[in-house]
């Protein structure tokens, strides 16, 4: 247990380490990329920082050999989007609140497109629903409408490279961390920076996710619940890590788009191979963990489509989250 508790503190700081890299590394992409806060954080981020995620669905589906362990997969595809829509959009509520504390005036401004994040949601909330749905059907050809969430993913993604939102400022970026010296540094330092980052996150996420789900059962959590439950949350702190460093900086602009990009992506490619490799048939705590979800997002649209996101009602999506393992803790213990 203590060697176990060692890894966990230990993975979640070299993830936040190397998470410091690479929120520095893709900001230097975007802007030799020419693209937009926005941009750069829905695509270039969020498609690195899924990739944890995305492996856990990919490696239970596909290699999984029994049951239980492509139910781990379809867990983390309903799983992910639920700890982003949730924690991770009151993670950032919670640090502007403690960056803010004392000028209560200051709770209401945050510094986010709201209008194109609340398209975003708005194609999140039609995704969603559409894959919950096929979890409560059964028919013979349902796994090649798993290619129609690719397309999907590629169609928003596209949308979001011809932004013409302005592109990043040099003068906006703190140094390349490998060339601290270099104020412009040349593109292929800045990938191998990224990529770097993106492997040492990978293998530290690997590591935190076996002692997150090893400490869950050294509590008694099964092992359904410690997959749905727990899990997402580790597989999901790459995004949390990065929201955290980029308020902490003032660009509470990257971090909202970073988790606005990451649930679009957990919304299409896990869902896709998650139908393509499985029934995809969902039961309740899936179905529940869809429900909240859904709670959390509807709420975010519509305050930002009226551009009125408040800090409060950011750190409050956190709640649903909390409901959400209530309905666990009954479901399986009750």
């Amino acid at each position: 247990m203590l060697l176990t508790l060692f890894l966990f503190f230990l993975s979640a700081a070299v993830i936040y380490f190397a998470c410091e890299y690479f929120v520095n590394g893709v900001e230097w992409v975007g802007h030799r990329f020419e693209l937009g806060a926005t941009a750069t954080g829905t695509v270039l981020a969020a498609f690195g920082t899924a990739l944890p995620e995305s492996a856990v669905t990919f490696m239970a589906v596909v290699f999984g050999d029994t049951p239980e362990q492509k139910d781990i997969g379809v867990g983390a595809a309903m799983g992910g989007p639920l700890v982003l829509a949730t924690l991770a959009y009151a993670v950032v509520g919670l640090a502007l609140w403690r960056a803010h504390r004392g000028r209560a005036t200051q709770l209401d401004c945050i510094n986010a497109d709201q209008r194109r994040l609340a398209r975003d949601q708005a194609w999140f909330m039609g995704i969603f629903v559409f894959k919950v749905g096929l979890g409560l059907l059964a028919f013979a050809w349902k796994p090649w409408l798993g290619i129609l969430f690719l397309v999907t993913y590629g169609l928003y993604v596209k949308r979001e490279l011809s932004n013409d939102e302005e592109s990043l400022a040099s003068e906006d970026l703190e140094p390349l961390k490998l060339r601290p010296r270099d104020t412009d540094p040349a593109l292929s330092w800045a990938i191998t920076q990224t990529a770097l980052a993106l492997v040492v996150i990978a293998g530290a996420s690997h590591v935190f996710v076996n002692q997150i789900e090893t400490l869950g059962v050294a509590m008694g959590a099964s092992p359904h619940l410690a997959a749905l439950l727990l899990a997402p949350v580790a597989t999901e702190l790459p995004e949390i890590m990065n929201a955290l460093i980029w308020v902490r900086q003032g660009k509470e602009r990257l971090a909202l788009a970073n988790i606005s990009g990451a649930m679009m992506i957990q919304a299409t490619i896990p869902s896709a191979l998650g139908i393509f490799m499985t029934p995809w048939l969902l039961d309740a705590p899936l179905l529940a963990a869809g429900l909240f979800t859904m709670l959390s997002i509807g709420l975010l649209w519509l305050r930002f489509r009226s551009s009125g996101i408040t800090v409060p009602v950011l750190s409050a999506a956190g709640g649903f989250y909390a409901l959400f393992a209530i309905y666990l803790g009954w479901h399986f213990y009750a």
